[in-house]
């Protein structure tokens, strides 16, 4: 098994695997149309990885690709706590079902909160479905209480 920093040149592995998600994540069916959000996962990926804002791993058994995740960097307002207003972002965690429980989720996520920290970043938020919950709660993350959003 390789654990790799994705970079540009593996841009079509890093939107497939994006699709991937998305549609495991949705429960979506291979006939649902993502080609919109494709065609944006590549300019963000084009962009991100260029100026630095997103690291991504992919997970290699062989040549196939059994697991991903990545972490966005962004600024907000500096805080009292937050004094660099510097936050990071885990995103697009999976693991192929054949390979689940093996400890690939932990190390990638692992391997994410280090890129952050070698940053300094040290607020990291996430969304977890049902079946990641487990994983993140066991890493140290806590639910969050205050954050809200204003659905459309």
């Amino acid at each position: 098994m390789r654990f790799e920093k994705a970079g540009r040149e593996q841009m079509e592995e890093l939107v497939k695997t994006r699709i991937q998600v998305l549609r495991a994540a949705n429960q979506l069916s291979a006939a649902a149309d993502m080609g919109q959000t494709e065609q944006e996962s590549r300019s963000y990926y084009e962009k991100s990885l260029r100026d630095g804002s997103h690291v991504a791993y992919l997970v290699y058994e062989g040549d196939r690709i059994i697991g991903t995740g990545g972490i966005s960097f962004y600024q907000v307002m500096p805080t009292y706590h937050n004094p660099t207003g510097m936050k990071a972002y885990i995103m697009n965690m999976y693991t192929d079902p054949e390979y689940r429980r093996k400890g690939i989720a932990m190390k990638t996520l692992d391997l994410l909160v280090q890129e952050a920290r070698e940053r300094g970043i040290h607020f990291i938020a996430l969304e977890a479905t049902s079946m990641g919950r487990p994983l993140y709660e066991r890493y140290g993350f806590c639910r969050m209480e205050d954050e809200m959003y204003l659905p459309e």
